[in-house]
């Protein structure tokens, strides 16, 4: 069975959290990072936001890193992909080339990045899916 793909807006997703990330943006991503790495290993939970499907399957994570995040380094469970320029047209070509034939959801807050990768015949799914408020 292909794992469905889970793609992360790293900019909307590190931004969803007042936590100082813009005194180091990479940083920032790289934590997150982590984090997926996490739920790669021992799956999404249940919970809100979470599509009944993604919730204890596998998954294959991918983070779009994008700006002065560009720089950061996969790690097993998480491939990480830099947008050479906009990092919303790098998650709709995600979606277009390694979702296509299989489940895929999108987390980020963008409205318009939500309009297009739906349209590509992705899910979405808000920030707090994989990133709780601080």
């Amino acid at each position: 069975m292909t794992p469905a793909l889970i793609v992360v807006d790293a900019a909307n997703v590190v931004g969803s959290v007042p936590d100082g990330w813009w005194r180091d943006r990479k940083g920032a991503a790289e934590r997150l990072r982590d984090s997926l790495a996490g739920y790669a290993r021992q799956g999404l939970p249940d919970g809100p936001g979470v599509p009944s499907w993604a919730a204890g399957t596998p998954l294959e994570w991918v983070l779009v890193v994008e700006g002065a995040a560009r720089g950061v380094e996969p790690v097993p469970g998480v491939r990480v992909e830099p947008a050479a320029g906009s990092g919303d047209d790098r998650i709709v070509e995600l979606v277009e080339s390694d979702g296509a034939g299989r489940r895929c959801l999108v987390v980020t807050a963008d409205r318009e990045l939500r309009r297009r990768v739906a349209a590509a015949g992705a899910e979405v799914a808000g920030p707090r899916t994989v990133r709780p408020p601080a």
